[in-house]
C-alpha cells in the first residue's frame, strides 16, 4: 500500500491546476538551473507575500514540498507550483526569463497587479 500512496502523492494530475504560464525561455533556465544542481526532486514554486513598498511581494524558489492545497503545471518536465493563497493573485501571470546587458533574471507579468512601485519589486 505504500508504494500507492507514494504514487498518488506523486501524481500531478490529482492535483489542482493553476493559470500561471511560464515562457520556453523560463522552462530552459529552469531546468539548466535544475541540473547545475544535480537535483531532479525540485519544483518551481511561485508565491506571493505581504511586503515591499506596494504591498505585495513575489517569491520565486526552488521547493521539493507540494503542500495541501497546492495547485500544479507542468511546462515541459518543469513543474511549477502555487499555493492555495497566492492562486487568486497570480491568475494569468506569465513568467518569462531576461538575458540582456541591462538585465538577467525572472519576470513575472500579472494581469491582476493594480501598480507597482517604482523600484519594480513589489505591486498592490
Amino acid at each position: 500500500m505504500t508504494a500507492t500512496t507514494n504514487e498518488s502523492i506523486a501524481d500531478a494530475t490529482e492535483l489542482p491546476a493553476h493559470e500561471v504560464q511560464l515562457s520556453d525561455v523560463a522552462a530552459e533556465k529552469v531546468r539548466s538551473l535544475l541540473e547545475q544542481e544535480g537535483r531532479t526532486d525540485l519544483r518551481l514554486r511561485v508565491a506571493v507575500q505581504p511586503g515591499g513598498c506596494s504591498g505585495l511581494i513575489y517569491q520565486l524558489y526552488f521547493d521539493e514540498r507540494i503542500l495541501d492545497g497546492d495547485a500544479v503545471r507542468d511546462f515541459q518536465g518543469v513543474e511549477v507550483v502555487v499555493d492555495k493563497m497566492s492562486v487568486p493573485y497570480l491568475g494569468g501571470a506569465s513568467i518569462d526569463f531576461e538575458d540582456t546587458i541591462s538585465k538577467q533574471g525572472f519576470t513575472i507579468d500579472n494581469p491582476n497587479a493594480g501598480g507597482s512601485c517604482a523600484c519594480g519589486d513589489s505591486f498592490h
